[in-house]
């Protein structure tokens, strides 16, 4: 039997709330899932999902029909509040893009009325410095009742799982959190430690938010450098796949792999967060976004090129995901890309992306086996397993544009 049994209500129910939901509701909490998306609520009461992650239907099947989860449009009351809502960005000054909080700010507005004093409220949505405290002040423009310090506790505690490996990452990885006051940080702390079995360390709310930018800006600082690496070989001639193979031999020496680009929900925007809050400091981050931000351009140029030997080419665009073997496409180069050819009329597309099966709108998508027979030139975006496993004497006549390496 769990000791301190929580009611805890998890607004957002994407790829981090509704793991999270679930793996409290499975250790014995009664947890109730916000979201606004009404499918997707009906989805998770029915026992099913909404989204692709390995081992995530299970997990929410275990966890609804245990009955202590079930979804709704609305919140009510309880113990402990989780925001686990998009926090993107928005276009502000010198190109510079800005953190858009939106989602999060109403998010608090909308569990404001239901907070009892003693609640705990966790932000897990990444957030720029400064977030935490915001909520605390939304709370008392909306609630001047719970304004004075220690009514409602609060604690930022950032969420750092791997898309395709979501569900062994959130019990396994080791967690930061970030309290308003001691307090704060100490109750999130006991609630965390019921499903976790990494290590938790505390810290104030502004270096947990910090810290959590930091991780993913050092990832997007050194797929820069691959990035970058993969336009010289190019230009030079040189095999980028082996030379990094090569380069990596060295002891103290782990560069990683270049793409189209960079995208997800993290890496993409988290940066942005510290050149916001630092333009004039933060200039290496900066330029290793624009690094990034630059190479579908340079995809497309190639595609074109290639594009000119035709007289209607058939170009078949291999993966929309932002990463290998998912079906999310938040920010994803691939699809920015494929969207691109389709609107600059670049030949005919063909988009195969065998993670996404239905609800998919934007454009048509294609099996493998067509895009494989009918395609020209065949444009590798995403790594899938699918894809790695063509067999090579069907690319024989194809000319072939690998942005990942995968026929290296």
């Amino acid at each position: 039997m769990l000791k301190n049994k929580q009611k805890i209500v998890v607004m957002g129910l994407g790829y981090i709330g509704l793991p999270t939901a679930s793996m409290l509701a499975t250790k014995g909490h009664e947890v109730v899932g916000v979201d606004i998306n009404e499918e997707a609520v009906k989805t998770i009461n029915s026992g099913k999902i909404h989204i692709v992650e390995p081992d995530l239907d299970i997990l929410v099947r275990s966890a609804v029909n245990s009955g202590n989860l079930r979804a709704s449009i609305v919140p009510e009351e309880a113990d402990t509040f989780i925001l686990a809502v998009p926090t993107p960005f928005k276009m502000g000054v010198d190109h510079c893009k800005m953190p858009d909080i939106s989602f999060v700010e109403a998010a608090t507005r909308s569990i404001a009325p239901f907070l009892q004093p003693g609640n705990l409220v966790i932000l897990e949505s990444t957030s720029p410095i400064g977030t935490t405290e915001r909520l605390a002040e939304i709370i008392a423009e909306c609630r001047p009742d719970l304004a004075s310090s220690s009514r409602i506790h609060l604690a930022h505690c950032p969420e750092r799982v791997l898309p395709g490996h979501i569900i062994r990452e959130l019990v396994d990885n080791d967690r930061i959190i970030g309290g308003i006051d001691k307090i704060s940080a100490d109750k999130a702390r006991d609630l965390y430690k019921t499903f976790c079995n990494g290590n938790i360390f505390l810290a104030d709310s502004k270096t947990a938010e910090m810290a959590k930018l930091v991780e993913n800006s050092f990832r997007d600082v050194n797929i820069a450098f691959a990035n970058e690496l993969s336009i010289i070989c190019d230009r030079l001639g040189i095999n980028v796949w082996e030379l990094i193979e090569l380069a990596n031999r060295h002891p103290r020496v782990n560069i990683l792999q270049p793409g189209p680009g960079v995208g997800g929900h993290c890496i993409a925007v988290d940066p942005w967060f510290i050149v916001a809050a630092a333009p004039e400091e933060a200039r290496l981050i900066r330029t290793a976004r624009e690094v990034n931000d630059d190479k579908p351009h340079w995809v497309l140029n190639r595609v074109k090129a290639k594009a000119d030997r035709f007289k209607d080419p058939v170009i078949g665009c291999l993966g929309l995901a932002f990463k290998a073997n998912i079906d999310d496409l938040r920010e994803s180069p691939a699809l920015d890309i494929t969207k691109e050819l389709i609107n600059q009329g670049i030949g005919r597309v063909m988009a195969c992306e065998p993670n996404v099966t239905h609800g998919f709108d934007k454009f048509p998508l294609y099996s493998l086996e067509q895009v494989l027979r009918e395609a020209d030139i065949l444009l590798v975006l995403v790594d899938h397993d699918e894809f790695k496993e063509i067999d090579r004497e069907l690319l024989k006549e194809k000319v072939l544009i690998d942005t990942r390496g995968v026929w290296r």
